[in-house]
C-alpha cells in the first residue's frame, strides 16, 4: 500500500523496526523526489536505483551470527547481527523508496491522464500482492530450509536485473516539466500552509488516504496471527493466496469502473466493500467463510487504494509530480504506520489469551482489531464528500466559464 517496498526479512525480527524503516523511506522519497523534479528526469533514478536497492537486499545474505562470531562474543555476535541487519534494512528502505516511491510513482504520473489512471493504478496496487504471492510462493521452500542466503541472493539479483531492463525500456515524458527549485525548496514547498490552500483537493485526497492507512494498519499487523492463533487455521497460506489473488483479480478489472464513474466517486462504494469485508471478518470462523469475508475485506482495500491513487495524481501540479510522491509517502505510510498498529495494539491489549515468540510473551489478536479498523474506515468519508462537493461546483462553473468566454 500501499506503497513502500516489501522488503523481505528473516524470521524472529519481523516488524521490530517499522517506523523507522518508514521514516527512512519517507525521507528518501522526499529527497529523490524533489531532486527527479530539478533534473526533469525520472528513468535514471529508477534504473540506477533498482540495481543499487538489488545489491543492498542480496547483502542481507552476507549477514549471519557465525560471520560475526569472530568479531565478538556470542551475545555480542547476536547483537550486532541484529544492528547490521537493521542498518541494512533502512539502506534497502532509502534506495528502493527513492527508485520505486518517488521516481517511478512520478514516471507514472508524468505518462499518463486523467483518462486511464483508474486503469494503472488499480494494477499498480495489485502488483505487490501479485509479488508476494510470486515470492513466497516460489521461495518459500528456501525460508523453510534455511537458505536466507540463496533467497537475499535470488531476489536482490531480480531487483537489479528489473533496474537493468528499466533502463532500456523506460522512456522519460517527451514532455517533461522541469522544476526550477531547489531540492530543499521543494520539499518545503509541499509542507507550506499557502501550498495547501493553492491545492485543496490533493491535500483532502492525501488526508483521505492517511485515514484510510490508519484504518488498515490497525490489523494489517496482525491478521496472520489472527488467522494462526485466534482462529487456528492451519493452512492460512493456502488463505492469503486465494484471498490475495482474488483480490488482485477485482483491483485490476475494477480499475475501468474507476476510470469510467470517475476516481472520487469510486472511493465511497469501494469504501463500504472494505467495511462490509471488516464487519464479516469479526463473525467468521470457519475457512470458506474466512476467505470470502477476507476476498471482500482486500478487494475493497485494493479499490479505495487504486481511487485514492488516481484521484492525488488527477490532483497534482505537472511540475511537482516528484515533490508530490513524498508528501503521499508521509499521509500513506508514515502516518499509518505510526498511529494504526498502536490502535490495533491498544485493543488487543485485553486479550486474555497469550503466546510467546522468541521468548517474548504477545497477546493473542481479537476480532476487535476489525471493528477498530471500520470505526477508522468510516472517518474516509468526511474527505471524500468534501472532495464530491468541489468537483460539482467545478463542473457547474465550467459552462458559466464557456459562456462568459463565448460573450467575450
Amino acid at each position: 500500500m500501499f506503497s513502500t517496498p516489501t522488503n523481505p526479512e528473516p524470521r524472529g525480527v519481523r516488524g521490530a523496526w517499522a517506523p523507522p524503516r518508514a521514516a527512512s523511506a519517507t525521507l528518501a522519497t522526499l529527497v529523490v523526489g524533489a531532486w527527479s523534479d530539478r533534473v526533469g528526469r525520472r528513468r535514471i533514478f529508477v534504473a540506477g536505483g533498482y540495481v543499487l536497492w538489488g545489491l543492498s537486499t542480496a547483502a542481507f545474505g552476507l549477514v549471519t551470527v557465525e560471520g560475526l562470531a569472530g568479531a565478538a562474543s556470542v551475545a555480542g555476535a547476536i547483537s550486532l547481527a541484529v544492528l547490521t541487519v537493521i542498518v541494512l534494512d533502512c539502506l534497502m528502505s532509502v534506495l528502493g523508496s527513492g527508485a520505486n516511491d518517488a521516481a517511478f510513482n512520478a514516471w507514472v504520473t508524468d505518462v499518463t491522464d486523467t483518462t486511464n489512471r483508474g486503469r494503472v493504478e488499480a494494477v499498480l496496487a495489485a502488483l505487490p500482492l501479485l509479488s508476494m504471492l510470486l515470492v513466497f510462493g516460489v521461495l518459500d521452500g528456501l525460508t523453510r530450509a534455511g537458505e536466507w542466503r540463496t533467497f537475499f541472493f535470488t531476489i536482490g539479483i531480480a531487483i537489479v536485473i528489473v533496474g537493468v531492463v528499466a533502463w532500456f525500456l523506460m522512456r522519460d515524458s517527451t514532455a517533461p516539466q522541469r522544476q526550477a527549485d531547489g531540492v530543499w525548496r521543494s520539499i518545503a514547498f509541499g509542507l507550506r500552509p499557502s501550498t495547501i490552500r493553492a491545492n485543496p483537493a490533493l491535500y483532502l485526497t492525501f488526508g483521505a488516504w492517511a485515514v484510510f492507512g490508519i484504518s488498515t494498519q490497525v490489523f494489517l499487523p496482525y491478521l496472520i496471527i489472527y488467522l494462526q492463533r485466534t482462529l487456528r487455521i492451519d493452512g492460512y497460506a493456502l488463505v492469503l493466496g486465494v484471498v490475495l489473488l482474488g483480490a488482485s483479480v477485482v483491483s485490476i478489472v475494477g480499475g475501468r469502473f474507476i476510470d469510467r464513474v470517475g476516481k472520487v466517486r469510486s472511493i465511497l462504494p469501494a469504501l463500504a466493500i472494505y467495511l462490509v469485508g471488516l464487519v464479516l471478518m469479526t463473525f467468521v470462523r470457519d475457512i470458506t467463510w474466512v476467505i470470502i469475508a477476507g476476498l471482500a475485506m482486500m478487494s475493497g482495500f485494493m479499490l479505495v487504494v487504486a481511487g485514492v491513487g488516481a484521484a492525488s495524481r488527477d490532483a497534482t501540479p505537472r511540475d511537482r509530480a516528484g515533490s508530490v510522491q513524498g508528501l503521499r509517502m508521509i499521509f500513506a505510510i508514515l502516518i499509518p504506520m505510526v498511529i494504526g498498529p498502536f490502535i490495533g495494539a491498544a485493543i488487543i491489549s485485553g486479550a486474555g489469551e497469550t503466546y510467546a515468540e522468541l521468548g517474548v510473551v504477545k497477546q493473542v489478536p481479537t476480532a476487535g482489531i476489525f471493528i477498530g479498523a471500520a470505526v477508522v474506515a468510516v472517518l474516509v468519508v468526511v474527505p471524500t464528500i468534501a472532495l464530491l462537493r468541489r468537483e460539482r461546483r467545478e463542473q457547474r462553473a465550467q459552462p458559466e466559464e464557456r459562456a462568459a468566454a463565448g460573450q467575450a
